[in-house]
């Protein structure tokens, strides 16, 4: 580097191994008089303008867009036309010292590339002690495939050693001469061929220790362009669809039409009540349960139209939850201080009921292989038991609260319960270490994100705070607007990529929140009565679910999915059971 200028036209640059090269980064090729890795070395260009900005923001060097540019189109296959942008614009990719040490590179000449190494004035001596450790370790092997022993253990005494870094590796390298091996003449053609493909592979790796002033990272106009298209899209409180929908050409901005908010189905099954509701994981089915002791498992048929699949009845008492086994073929479901129930989906047989003698059950959920299940108790305790109702693990104390959330992180290492009325417990059951959210207001309920990060917790005080658990807990987000004085309401993340936050509320509506800007951006109207839970579809993010106080269940899609089958109302909202608004299916 050191400002070497190079005086040479881009179209008459020296070929540089090319056959070695090729192949050497995504994208490049090496026809002609390019070559693909000296195509991405920068240099300082002092001489070029690196002064002048472009753009109305002040913020835009021209020499590094040009640079970005000429790499991006080499690494498109655009060979002629980034040379001629060289050519044009006076602004090299590369220079001729780095040219040269690419060369002493795949020629393997070892020396050189070293002591053209210390001519690139932007590395420091940390990175070149670095560069020089790979080097003379590729020169070192390839002394040791041509049985050159002696020189092998001189290079690794005076050269490599000096260094002072990687005593671990000049270890490994000194039980290399310790195992010298014969070959036969095939081997070594077969080595040669050997060599060159890891001269390049050596080029690759020091392109990625060398810093971006030095060598233009790959593809960095690609990367660039995702990066805005990624701001735009967090920027964009309705984005609810694949980033493949996103457009260069302009400026990124969803509308309300991407949230589901228009009524397509009412679901009239449950004769009192709907106090829960959730999606199967594979997003096929839906599981709703009631005051009126029992759930009901809906199915999403192609067309995107619930039908009742199974009724399940045999609780005595409300029920308050439902799980999902982890293949979904197997239903979950507690009834308020009473017995478990674990049932087939398909048939809609009940596999087992769990009970304990002296308490009751005020929680359930899924162990992540589907072979165990966790139970609260109203002695304030949690076990995890096998699916024949033996108990395997019992954890005592203060660890959860009447009638609560319990949580179960995928990887099976967490457990999550309200252990005080103000105070979530996250406990590694591995570990045996216990961690705790605090908040100042009583917690109502929880959800866990999907990807076990965040927890999203509903207070009494008409706010749901979103905490972050991985690593250090943190409260990140704070949503309002909702009405709650009574019940307790069952908020959930949804959308793409849990983009959003929803939550029913005792006004008869369902409130949506953005969820990187707390901004509410829809209330949607249509029960009559306290709207209890939501559960968003986690494989369709236009499709919603609430249930009601009005014992009705209602299905949100977007505004311009039309659905009119026989039977439906004029309006486009499906009953299934045929009914119309504010009729009740026992009167």
């Amino acid at each position: 580097m050191g400002g070497v200028e190079d005086d040479q036209p881009p179209l008459k640059r020296v070929k540089v191994a090319a056959k070695h090269l090729r192949g050497f980064t995504n994208g490049y090729s090496t026809k002609e008089s390019t070559s693909s890795l000296s195509l991405m070395m920068a240099r300082p260009l002092s001489s070029q303008g690196d002064d002048e900005i472009l753009g109305t923001k002040g913020i835009v060097k021209k020499v590094e867009l040009v640079r970005i540019i000429t790499e991006a189109l080499y690494s498109l296959g655009y060979e002629r036309t980034g040379a001629h942008l060289e050519e044009e614009s006076g602004i090299h990719l590369q220079s001729s010292v780095v040219k040269l040490f690419m060369q002493h590179i795949l020629d393997g000449n070892w020396d050189k590339s070293i002591n053209t190494l210390h001519k690139f004035s932007q590395l420091d001596e940390t990175t070149i002690k670095s560069a020089s450790f790979i080097i003379l370790e590729q020169k070192f092997l390839e002394l040791l495939d041509d049985e050159k022993l002696m020189d092998a253990l001189k290079t690794l005494r005076t050269e490599i050693a000096p260094l002072c870094i990687n005593s671990n590796r000049i270890h490994n390298l000194s039980a290399r001469i310790v195992s010298p091996f014969q070959r036969d003449q095939t081997e070594i053609v077969a080595n040669t061929a050997m060599k060159a493909k890891s001269r390049s592979m050596l080029l690759e790796e020091l392109q990625r220790i060398f810093p971006p002033t030095v060598i233009i990272p790959e593809r960095r106009l690609v990367h660039l362009v995702e990066q805005a298209l990624e701001l735009q899209r967090d920027a964009c409180i309705f984005h609810n669809s694949l980033v493949g929908d996103m457009s260069l050409y302009t400026d990124h901005q969803c509308g309300r039409d991407q949230i589901p908010s228009h009524t397509l189905q009412i679901l009239q099954e449950h004769s009192d009540e709907v106090w829960f509701l959730q999606f199967s994981h594979n997003g096929k089915y839906l599981a709703s349960a009631s005051g009126d002791h029992i759930v009901i498992i809906w199915e999403v048929n192609s067309d995107g139209r619930f039908t009742l699949k199974n009724r399940l009845s045999g609780h005595q008492k409300s029920i308050f939850h439902v799980s999902w086994s982890p293949d979904d073929l197997q239903l979950l479901t507690c009834g308020v201080q009473e017995t478990a129930r674990r049932w087939d989906v398909s048939s809609g047989e009940c596999l087992h009921v769990y009970e304990k003698n002296g308490v009751s059950i005020v929680s359930c959920e899924w162990a992540p292989g589907g072979k165990e299940i966790y139970f609260g108790f109203t002695d304030k305790s949690i076990s995890m038991w096998d699916l024949e109702g033996k108990e395997v693990e019992c954890w005592k104390g203060q660890r959860i609260v009447s009638i609560s959330d319990l949580g179960v992180t995928s990887d099976g290492k967490k457990i999550i319960t309200i252990c005080k009325n103000s105070v979530i417990l996250l406990f590694d059951k591995e570990l045996n270490v216990e961690k705790f959210i605090e908040e100042d207001e009583t917690i109502t309920s929880f959800s866990l994100s999907s990807d076990n990060k965040f927890l999203l917790v509903s207070l009494v005080n008409k706010e749901i705070h979103l905490w972050k658990i991985e690593g250090h807990t943190k409260l990140v987000g704070k949503y309002k607007g909702h009405k709650r004085t009574r019940y307790v309401l069952k908020a959930c993340f949804g959308g793409f990529e849990q983009s959003f936050i929803a939550c029913g509320s005792e006004d008869a509506q369902v409130y949506i929140w953005h969820r990187g800007s707390g901004k509410l951006i829809e209330t949607l109207p249509g029960h009559s009565g306290a709207v209890n839970s939501v559960s968003w579809n986690p494989t369709n993010p236009h499709m919603l679910a609430s249930a009601s106080d009005d014992g009705t269940i209602r299905i949100w899609g977007l505004n311009q999915v039309k659905m009119k089958p026989k039977g439906c109302q004029s309006n486009g909202v499906h009953y299934i059971n045929g009914g119309t608004p504010g009729e009740n299916k026992g009167s």
